[in-house]
């Protein structure tokens, strides 16, 4: 807008960009003429370096929050509305009614049976043809002669054998134990033989053993006898007695006395020789009341006077406590009246066979 009169110049207010400012030169042209030029131009020319940025000023306070406005009550709820009422159900058609069945034909009248005839009797059998003749068999055609054999391959060689490898030293065998016999029997065996003296019953009456160790078994297992069984034991040892003080000998089989000697009155005898015989014969087998043995023995010694000889015999049958199915096992005691110290005995000697 050049050449326009100041008052007809727009009011410059801030520095924008498209902003201008009137210079009026007086001097140069009087009638106020002015020429146009961008305030921006003006600006670089005459502005100063930019200074520093001078200090933010502190923050007001905050005002105060204003007051919440009070909540309005709510409205009341309308009441529900009722439900309408179900219609009633249609009535289910009536069932059709069934056909009736067709009236069943009645049945025939069954035939009577007419009843069985006599049987007729049977006629006599015709005597049978004698058989003819058989007819001569024509003789046998001649076989066609057999084709020979073709020759067998020959079998191939066998293979060698390696040879075995060396059998290993068989270890030694254990000494065998000491057995007793097992059925059947010889007809005559040896069952046991002591090998020691027993101990001497002395200065006691207390019933005690006279069999010593050895080999052998003076035991029957259970169900081990037959009828017709029969042993012999022969018992001999050393004996002092004092004059008439007595001594019973008992031969048993656990605690079944098989047979008793005595009690034997005693006539004075120191360190003489005894000789005892005992003979045995199973004659039932079984348990007890069944079972049946019979024992007899003879017992001898010789007294201090002349060298004499006395003794006592016996023999029992027992068919009442004697049981062949346990174990029996043969044992001989001895028991004296008196604890005097002459009186003693004891067996070097004792051998038991089967004889039958």
């Amino acid at each position: 807008m050049p050449n326009l009169p100041i008052s007809q110049l727009p009011l410059a207010t801030s520095g924008q960009p498209e902003s201008w400012m009137a210079i009026v030169n007086y001097d140069v042209d009087p009638s106020g003429i002015t020429n146009k030029i961008y305030f921006s131009a003006l600006t670089e020319q005459f502005s100063g370096s930019t200074g520093t940025s001078g200090t933010s000023g502190t923050d007001g306070t905050s005002g105060t929050s204003g007051v919440s406005g009070t909540s309005g009550t709510s409205g009341v709820s309308g009441t529900s509305g009722t439900s309408g009422i179900s219609g009633t159900s249609g009535t289910s058609g009536i069932n059709g009614t069934s056909g009736t069945s067709g009236i069943s034909g009645t049945s025939g009248i069954s035939g009577v049976d007419g009843t069985d005839g006599t049987s007729g009797t049977s006629g006599l059998s015709g005597t049978s043809g004698s058989s003819g003749t058989s007819g001569i068999n024509g003789t046998s055609g001649t076989s066609g002669s057999s084709g020979t054999t073709g020759t067998s391959g020959s079998s191939g060689t066998s293979g060698i054998n390696g040879t075995s490898g060396t059998s290993g030293s068989s270890g030694t065998s254990g000494s065998s134990g000491t057995s007793a016999p097992t059925p059947p029997y010889p007809t005559v065996y040896g069952l046991f033989t002591q090998t020691g003296n027993s101990l001497a019953v002395s200065a006691t009456t207390i019933e005690t053993t006279i069999v010593g160790g050895g080999i052998g078994s003076l035991s029957v297992p259970s169900n081990g006898f037959t009828i017709g069984d029969s042993f012999n034991a022969s018992i001999m040892g050393v004996i002092s007695s004092k004059n008439n003080d007595t001594l019973t000998i008992r031969i048993k089989t656990g605690s079944v006395e098989l047979g008793v000697l005595g009690p034997i009155t005693m006539s004075q005898s120191n360190n003489k020789r005894f000789d005892l015989q005992l003979y045995f014969t199973i004659r039932n087998i079984g348990g007890t009341g069944t079972a049946s043995i019979i024992s007899g023995g003879q017992f001898n010694y010789s007294k201090d006077a002349s060298f004499s000889f006395e003794g006592a015999d016996f023999t029992t049958l027992n068919n009442t406590t004697f049981d062949t199915t346990i174990s029996n096992t043969l044992n001989i005691t001895a028991q004296w009246n008196s604890t005097d110290l002459g009186n003693s005995i004891y067996s070097e000697i004792l051998v038991l066979n089967k004889i039958y």
